[in-house]
């Protein structure tokens, strides 16, 4: 059978793990640098007008003849660009399934992700469509990539392996994304040090180091991992095939209980983890202040995504291990009460640096936890099957429409709000239906 010719050849294979953790060392730059630090600061910068002081006199934007605040059409943008890729993913994992070339989409979505990284250099003041447009192609790649890249995971380690090693990239991908963070950091704060005229001209040059960093270590598990895996036919990559072939996974999963409602769970307190995420920069700029009354500076705010990244290593690790001692799906069950613990001390106490900080180490420790969790969970519940592409295109759909419909939902309550501390609500109310919903799943397989 070819799942045994793969335990034999890929399966537990050292090297192939190694490489297939590196792409998180490669890709995470994104997430950190492009869609939590560096990238929404100078967004934020250049499309705010300010006065003397260095005070916000104006954050709003006209585009195409509508008015918006500009962290809210940022919002938009990105929920645009995951819905792109939740309607795209699915067939194109069938695509892949059918003719083995997971890793070439793969490729595809890396480059292109990494190439508008890249052109990020070229985001001024005085081209905001350009910077926006960028952004969503950048985040397509990185989605995109993901897609395939997750699916790999159940083709290369073994069952009581997956924590670990989806805690191991994940860990791989908090390090390396800190470490050039650190070092975007010292050129833009030092600019004059590197030749830069100014910051802004430091911070388009950071965007260009993450493109490069990003292709540079994806040449690492491109060459190592292997490509079409069943050796299937690779004249089967037609959009008829791929629709058969995500058509027999839809009916496979929906005679699977257990592994819908786990979807259907993880998509509910997704759609908290990864709003949290993406508007962290946001709420620190907007609601936090010194004794002051100043708003956040730039390296207070990257110093908060640093604690987060540090503390999400250990986070990772040790929710791996609990896990291992007490079950995925209850580890999950008490990340999910602890997330809406942490909402709503925010929503309450949280108004001063220090508070953001504190409150960002247990961002960071319950936010590496429950993203390596969710995915070994999910691998460890898919049933034994070739087609693991395609059954991954679905929790990356759930991932994505989570993105979507957080991020939405999000920007219209903050549209309409006074303050971006009044939509923390919302967030509680995700992580609380969350764990409501996991405790319908079944617990004793994993």
């Amino acid at each position: 059978m070819q799942e045994n010719n793969l335990s034999t050849s890929v399966l537990g294979n050292k090297k192939i793990i190694n490489a297939w953790t590196t792409y998180d060392l490669a890709v995470s730059v994104y997430n950190l640098v492009i869609t939590a630090t560096i990238f929404p600061i100078y967004y934020n910068n250049v499309t705010s007008e300010k006065d003397a002081n260095g005070e916000v006199i104006s954050n709003t934007i006209d585009l195409f003849g509508f008015t918006y605040k500009n962290t809210t059409l940022y919002d938009y943008s990105l929920a645009f660009a995951f819905l792109i890729v939740a309607l795209l993913s699915p067939l194109l994992s069938g695509i892949a399934d059918s003719g083995g070339s997971k890793k070439k989409f793969m490729m595809v979505f890396c480059y292109m992700g990494a190439a508008a990284c890249s052109a990020m250099f070229f985001f001024t003041k005085g081209s905001i469509v350009l910077g926006l447009l960028l952004s969503i192609i950048a985040c397509i790649g990185y989605t995109g990539s993901m897609v395939f890249y997750n699916a790999y995971l159940p083709e290369i380690a073994e069952p009581a392996q997956q924590d670990k090693i989806s805690a191991k990239g994940f860990a791989r991908g908090y390090w390396g994304s800190s470490i050039l963070l650190i070092v975007n950091l010292v050129l833009i704060q030092k600019f004059e040090w590197f030749g830069f005229s100014d910051v802004g001209s430091a911070t388009r040059f950071s965007f260009l180091l993450v493109g490069l960093w990003w292709f540079g270590f994806s040449l690492i598990p491109f060459y190592h991992l292997p490509g079409n895996i069943y050796n299937k036919d690779s004249k089967s990559n037609s959009i008829g095939k791929g629709y058969a072939e995500l058509r027999k996974v839809w009916l496979d999963l929906k005679q699977n209980k257990n592994l819908t409602r786990y979807l259907f769970a993880f998509f509910i307190y997704s759609m908290g983890v990864q709003t949290v995420m993406l508007v962290a920069n946001h709420f620190g700029m907007e609601e936090i202040v010194d004794e002051n009354g100043k708003h956040m500076e730039t390296g207070q705010l990257i110093l908060t995504i640093l604690i987060i990244q540090f503390v999400a290593i250990l986070g990772a690790h040790l929710f791996s291990f609990i896990s291992a001692k007490k079950g995925n799906i209850y580890t999950l069950r008490w990340a999910t009460l602890i997330w809406s613990l942490v909402c709503l001390s925010t929503y309450l106490f949280v108004f001063t640096p220090t508070h953001f900080y504190i409150t960002a180490a247990f961002v960071g420790l319950v936010m590496g936890g429950i993203q390596a969790l969710s995915r070994s969970t999910y691998s460890k519940l898919l049933p034994d099957t070739e087609d693991h592409t395609s059954y991954f295109s679905f929790y990356d759909v759930c991932e994505k429409l989570s993105i979507v419909f957080g991020m939405a939902l999000f920007g219209i309550i903050n549209e309409f709000s006074d303050r971006m501390r009044t939509p923390i609500i919302l967030l509680i109310s995700f992580f609380v239906i969350g764990f409501v919903l996991l405790l319908r799943v079944n617990n004793k397989k994993i």
